[in-house]
């Protein structure tokens, strides 16, 4: 703090640079609490640990997001262990972490894994760690032994005990092993805390169950409610599309998405919701109740009454923030100024939601779930750090204030302060009576942890250091043409008023330890608060776009092998094309279980596939969906072979791709799998409903039944700007095979090759020079003329 210095009859000099100022004019008027932006996040990482015992697997991941530890219950597994390469694909893990030990089956996957050609994602970094560090009892004291902020520190040992026994599974010994091999590894490793002292531990702000199942299996035991859909099909039906971002700097991986379904469908206006939605992407289920549970609220805000509530809570999720950043900086005690704006504004937020869906339909279990889960610790919090937390001068001062009346200390000391740049100007008024007539002003000046200095300018006689010494004064440093000293009046400022700033400071940040350690004992209100904010925020989006789009409820008939569609669309090219034609579609039951599409090419025999897969794969997502009706039935897979991704590094041919593709689905699919293939081969036959209107072909782009008996190629190709002869030619060729004639050279064609032919050997007859005494006649008829004389022939 520096205090404004003073000369009789001169301005007041300005304080010195680098000194905090010691003006306490009012502040500029700053954003009102949680409108401050909220700053970027950092790329989040999962760290996995996998252990492999007698069929079975037990699983456990460190998000960094949110600093959750999450685990699957002890799950059985093929030996070929695709549940545990399923769970890769989905979490893409920074590190996997296992046993040293490890029987056959294990150690073949790992090798595969590690021998892979690096990705996008990257593969993951293998981790080996001791069996002894995965052992059962050691593995339970690290759980039971961990520091979390969640558990309230009035819980006494047995206590603590009994409440991870409620939230982790001590009967499944592999996920227990699993749990503690992650918690050694995150000790060893200090992820996220690397740059702490090593008394700072990694922050857990919870454990979370998740469940993940094979949908399909060689034992009856393993199907469960999960639908399999692979990469490949994700990307061929659109499903996500990930293109470079134009500025690399805006998103931490430099990808942003393309037009895909998540894209169209992403309307969430919290990160954490879309973050949800990409889950429920990635698990597309059977699940009816929980289907039906999703379709519910969405078609409860389709109602055009509850319209201006749906765009309420929509507003209101918006300020739903990053939550677990902030109390994983509160651990740390890292907490900004910032944080607490933003969480504030959550909790409020929050708040809001509750009493917004308590006036809903308790019916909805949603609903029901929002009224009674976000409970009244939300507005403990919300009160405490309303009554404490002093927004204004926190951002003038960019630290952590409180507001006046919460500590009469703090209070009278800032009182103090306040009073001391007069004080201290009149100080400088007679320190400068008793200094060198010479000198022009002076300043009295305060800098934290050094104290109260005198402050004098630098004048041109002062060249040495030996000029810088005044009698009565000590000098201390020059700082921008400014001499520095302590005299006897700064010393007794110091002892009079002391490191008032730093006491303030020191008094403010032990409130604001108090008041993270109240927030942090009510950790898991803000974690349920996230849960389940974020899926309202989905199901509004979803609701969103089905109001936007046309869409329409789907039904489920688990005892129908197929789908049956009425009228459906494409839902990304009906919004790219200028007019799109519905289809129908119905498989299954009496109409059979095996549908052949043909078509000539751009009739729309790719679309038509992909429509069908796509509302398939809404319906499975809980979305309303593109058609004026829609029923599903048992589908517990969803492949395609429809797009070849050729690539110089898989070292394989485009029909070695489209058989390695058409493979999985003989391998894996059942009866109840959707399995779509375009073109396999390339030997398909044409049908879709066409029409010649002379020279031109005219696309209806309707299904109907029957064969067709062309292929229209030649139109295509004319559209694509092939030349006119080569087209003619291509037909007359297609119309001798099909009628089984041979196919003979174009007369014209060959008559014109053969005048070129000529021309050419008279030039070189014309250029012949006979009066050449080298010319050797045998050799040019050799090498020129009968070669050319043989082509003509």
């Amino acid at each position: 703090m520096a205090a404004v210095g003073a000369t009789p009859g001169r301005t007041p000099q300005g304080p010195v640079p680098g000194a905090a100022s010691a003006s306490f004019a009012s502040p500029a008027p700053v954003p009102g609490p949680g409108e401050a932006e909220e700053e970027e996040e950092e790329p989040a990482e999962s760290h996995l640990c996998v252990l492999w015992n007698s069929g079975y697997l037990g699983i456990a991941y460190y998000d960094t997001s949110d600093s959750t530890i999450h685990f699957m219950p002890d799950a059985p597994d093929h030996e070929s262990l695709k549940l545990l390469q399923r769970v890769l694909d989905e979490i893409n893990p920074r590190t996997v972490v296992t046993s040293a030990k490890q029987d056959e089956s294990m150690t073949r996957f790992l090798g595969k894994l590690a021998s892979q050609e690096p990705r996008e994602p990257k593969r993951p970094e293998l981790i080996f760690l001791p069996s002894v560090d995965f052992g059962l009892e050691i593995s339970k004291q690290r759980l039971l032994s961990g520091n979390y902020s969640f558990i309230p520190d009035s819980m006494t040992t047995t206590e603590k005990i009994l409440f991870l026994s409620s939230i982790i599974p001590f009967d499944c010994l592999l996920t227990v092993r699993a749990l503690g091999g992650l918690l050694k590894f995150l000790g060893r490793r200090r992820i996220g805390v690397e740059l702490e002292d090593y008394n700072v531990s990694v922050p857990i702000l919870g454990f979370k169950k998740f469940v993940f199942h094979l949908p399909f299996c060689l034992f009856s035991v393993l199907r469960t409610h999960l639908v399999s859909i692979d990469q490949d099909t994700y990307g061929v039906l659109q499903i996500f599309k990930s293109e470079s971002h134009p500025s690399v700097y805006k998103v931490a991986s430099g990808l942003k998405e393309g037009l895909s379904l998540f894209g169209i469908l992403n309307r969430c206006r919290c990160k954490w919701g879309e973050k949800l939605l990409r889950l429920w992407f990635r698990r597309p289920t059977q699940d009816l109740g929980e289907l039906n549970s999703r379709l519910d609220v969405i078609q409860f805000f389709l109602l055009p009454q509850n319209l201006d509530m749906a765009q309420m809570l929509h507003r209101l999720l918006g300020h739903i923030k990053n939550v677990p950043l902030i109390l994983k900086r509160m651990k740390l005690s890292h907490t900004k100024v910032s944080d607490w704006q933003v969480l504030y504004k959550t909790v409020y937020s929050a708040l809001g939601l509750r009493d917004a869906c308590r006036s809903l339909p308790q019916s909805i279990q949603l609903f029901q779930d929002i009224s009674q889960e976000f409970s009244d610790d939300l507005h403990h919090i919300a009160s405490l750090i309303g009554k404490v937390v002093d927004f204004e001068g926190s951002l003038a001062e960019n630290r952590f204030t409180v507001l006046p009346n919460i500590d009469p200390e703090i209070d009278e000391k800032k009182r103090r302060l306040m009073g001391l740049p007069s004080f201290l100007t009149e100080v400088a008024r007679k320190e400068l009576e008793n200094l060198d007539s010479r000198i022009p002003s002076c300043s009295v000046i305060y800098i934290p942890l050094i104290g109260f200095l005198l402050s004098i300018p630098r004048l041109p006689s002062m060249v040495e250091a030996s000029d810088f010494e005044i009698e009565g004064l000590d000098f201390m440093f020059l700082s921008e043409e400014k001499l520095h000293y302590r005299s006897a009046r700064t010393k007794e400022l110091d002892a009079l008023l002391g490191d008032l700033h730093c006491d303030i400071r020191d008094q403010e940040t032990l409130l604001m330890y108090q008041l993270q350690c109240q927030v942090l004992a009510r950790a898991t209100v803000l974690t349920r608060v996230l849960d389940l904010a974020s899926r309202l925020d989905v199901l509004l989006a979803l609701a969103s776009a089905a109001r936007d789009y046309g869409y329409s409820r789907p039904c489920y008939s688990p005892r129908l092998l197929g789908v049956r569609i009425q009228n459906g669309r494409h839902p990304l090219m009906e919004l790219c094309a200028r007019t799109f034609v519905p289809n129908s579609a119905e498989c299954g039951g009496d109409k059979g279980r095996v549908k052949v599409i043909t078509g000539p090419n751009s009739s729309g025999k790719s679309i038509y596939l992909k429509q069908v897969g796509l509302i398939t794969f809404m319906a499975l997502v809980g979305s309303f969906v593109p058609a004026e009706e829609a029923e599903i039935g048992a589908v517990d897979a969803i492949f395609t072979r429809i797009h070849s991704c050729e690539s110089i590094s898989l070292g394989l041919s485009t029909f070695m791709i489209d058989l390695n593709q058409v493979a999985k689905a003989v391998n894996n699919a059942t009866e109840q799998s959707l399995v779509l293939i375009d073109e396999f081969g390339k030997g398909t036959n044409t049908t879709m409903e066409t029409c010649e209107d002379g020279n031109d072909l005219v696309f209806f782009y309707q299904v109907c039944e029957g064969v067709a008996n062309a292929s229209h190629a030649s139109h295509t190709a004319a559209q694509a700007g092939l030349p006119d002869k080569l087209i003619a030619r291509g037909k007359e060729v297609s119309d001798l095979i099909r009628s089984g004639k041979s196919i003979k050279p174009v007369k014209e064609l060959l008559k014109e090759k053969q005048m070129e032919n000529c021309q050419i050997l008279v030039d070189k007859f014309l250029k012949l020079d006979l009066e050449d005494p080298n010319l050797d006649l045998d050799i040019f008829m050799s090498q020129e003329v009968l070669p050319a004389a043989t082509t003509i022939l």
